[in-house]
């Protein structure tokens, strides 16, 4: 069997290992903005520390660190995708926009990649393997066949 096949037979698996990978890179890049003590502001080229700011990076670091979590092991996924959206939207759009395509640090490209993943994850959902998928299996009842016995209902 040749390996589009095989991933097409596994289409699940793979859309669930995209958005495991999505899931730990928001994570460690939300561990990378906590650990670095300029972080958001050398990204964002400010040098003035204000309130704003601080909101920001508190917003952007908790999203990425939680969000990035929760997408990873596929639970409230489509809220940790919600949540990421406007921070990824920003980066494109208002960061990473002015140094155009093909730059030498590709951060602009790397950014769009991860808003148009994000919103594939938002749209597609958990997948099978997630926690979602696992809640969802647990709390369906199950449907029984009627009895034997019963009258039929008209």
């Amino acid at each position: 069997m040749s390996i589009v096949r095989e991933l097409e037979a596994h289409r699940d698996l793979v859309l669930d290992a995209l958005r495991v990978y999505l899931g730990a890179g928001l994570f460690f890049r939300g561990l990378a903005l906590l650990t670095t003590e300029d972080g958001l502001r050398l990204l964002l080229g400010t040098t003035e520390p204000g309130l704003g700011l601080t909101g920001l990076t508190v917003y952007v670091t908790a999203a990425h660190v939680i969000g990035g979590a929760l997408l990873a092991v596929g639970l409230y996924t489509r809220l940790a995708a919600l949540i990421q959206l406007p921070i990824l939207v920003g980066a494109v759009f208002l960061v990473h926009w002015n140094a155009g395509l093909l730059s030498a640090d590709q951060s602009l490209e790397f950014s769009a990649l991860v808003l148009f993943l994000l919103v594939l994850v938002g749209a597609f959902g958990s997948g099978r393997w997630s926690l979602d998928a696992k809640w969802r299996r647990s709390t369906t009842p199950a449907v029984s066949e009627p009895s034997r016995n019963a009258p039929a209902q008209k």
